[in-house]
């Protein structure tokens, strides 16, 4: 058998959680290749809502496993909070979840050094959800991190005291910066007996046995393509890959085992934090699609900045990922525009291009439009596409034709019912 990637093409908060959610049935395992806590996966079934940032989006279906792979970095407290949600949904964790020994531990000082870091750069902030993300990831390409594996061994504490010394050496540098990193501890060290009381795996070896046995597996992607360190628009970017890479190094599975690549972005685009975004709408349109389309992020709550579809910038993620199904997600929400503008190309540096440059800043791109009209219809309860409006259905041919690759579900709502699979690429699926 062969691995699948589910992963966001544009700046994160595509609805990622809720495609997972509505997909998990065809897949034995649910496996998160990459990011932390700083992700925020929104599932809706059954008149609730479900917010995840680390456990995979497909915790709530019994029949399938759940794998945080060694890509991931944890912070055990949040991670607690995280189960303890669970419990009232009578989730057996200990039977669905299962945690790579060398996923990163984030440390309470971690995120000390995250907010110093942060505040330092004053009006030029990347934006960071200030979860300690960042620094977890610098020790671990630095060889200085903790891993999960760690918390079974007998010299962890001493090993723990040696990187938080590290750690406040740096923070000494930052001197309008106060801390109190004793009040945080006794949570965090509660947190890890707790962890130590879940299931912890070699999960490379469980991958690697469970496709042998011919298991279906789905690799589940935390931001979005365009946050990715190398690919993204740096350095207003996340610190891990983002793209279908990261599924390999992020799972320890090879290349050659990736059969479909599943890319979800929205019918328009949203950015939260810092950094370039071509087609960002600051009038009323923009303000509009946020009220409609409710676009406060899941971990934060700070409000998206909204604007038009993208295509240079999705053809460049559809291309970085090898995407073979797009997911087109809130199709809903444009409902009631009259016009519906799509960017087909850049005019940058006074030349037209269609492509994706090096530089995105507002001062070098202006974004060159495309217009098509809207619908009024309201799209929440549809069953069929067949039954969609024709301008709806105008839109997502004009899409599929310009990027080259078939929409295979359309989303018109939050709830995993509101899902609608094309019936003509009903196989593909």
């Amino acid at each position: 058998m062969a691995v699948d990637v589910l992963l966001g093409l544009q700046w994160g908060d595509e609805g990622k959680g809720k495609i997972v959610d509505v997909l998990t049935r065809n897949y034995d395992i649910i496996a998160r290749f990459q990011g932390g806590p700083n992700a925020g996966h929104t599932l809706e079934f059954e008149g609730h809502k479900h917010v995840l940032h680390t456990i995979p989006s497909g915790v709530f279906h019994p029949e399938s496993s759940n794998v945080i792979g060694n890509g991931v970095v944890i912070d055990p407290v949040i991670f607690k909070k995280e189960i303890d949600n669970l419990k009232v949904h009578n989730v057996d964790v200990n039977k669905v979840l299962k945690i790579s020994r060398k996923a990163h531990l984030i440390l309470p000082s971690h995120r000390l050094l995250d907010a110093a870091s942060e505040a330092a750069k004053g009006k030029n902030k990347i934006g960071s959800t200030l979860k300690g993300i960042g620094p977890t990831y610098m020790d671990k390409t630095g060889r200085n991190g903790l891993r999960v594996g760690d918390i079974e061994q007998d010299d962890f504490k001493e090993r723990y005291d040696a990187l938080v010394a590290k750690h406040e050496q740096i923070l000494m540098h930052y001197t309008d910066f106060e801390y109190d990193l004793k009040s945080i501890e006794d949570e965090w060290f509660a947190a890890i007996d707790f962890l130590r009381s879940l299931t912890l795996i070699d999960s490379e070896h469980f991958m690697h046995k469970s496709l042998r046995e011919g298991k279906t597996i789905l690799a589940e992607g935390a931001q979005g393509s365009l946050l990715d360190i190398d690919f993204g628009s740096y350095p207003f970017v996340t610190s891990s890959t983002t793209t279908c890479a990261g599924s390999c190094t992020g799972l320890g599975i090879a290349p050659n085992k990736i059969r479909k690549v599943f890319g979800i972005f929205k019918a328009y685009c949203t950015r939260v934090g810092s950094g370039p975004f071509p087609t960002e709408l600051f009038d009323e349109t923009g303000k509009e699609l946020r009220a409609k389309g409710n676009e406060f992020g899941a971990t934060t709550g700070r409000e998206r900045r909204c604007g038009w579809l993208d295509l240079p910038a999705l053809k460049y993620a559809i291309d970085v990922n090898g995407v073979t199904n797009l997911i087109m997600m809130k199709s809903d929400v444009l409902s009631g525009f009259p016009t519906i503008k799509v960017c087909t190309a850049y005019r940058y540096k006074g030349t037209e291009i269609d492509y994706l440059p090096y530089r995105t800043d507002e001062n070098l791109v202006e974004p060159i439009y495309t217009e098509l009209p809207g619908w009024n219809e309201d799209i929440t309860k549809l069953e069929n596409f067949d039954d969609a409006p024709q301008n709806l259905k105008d839109y997502v041919a004009y899409l599929q034709e310009e990027l080259g690759v078939p929409i295979t579900i359309v989303s018109v709502g939050p709830d995993r019912k509101q899902t609608i699979v094309l019936e003509e690429t009903t196989a593909s699926v």
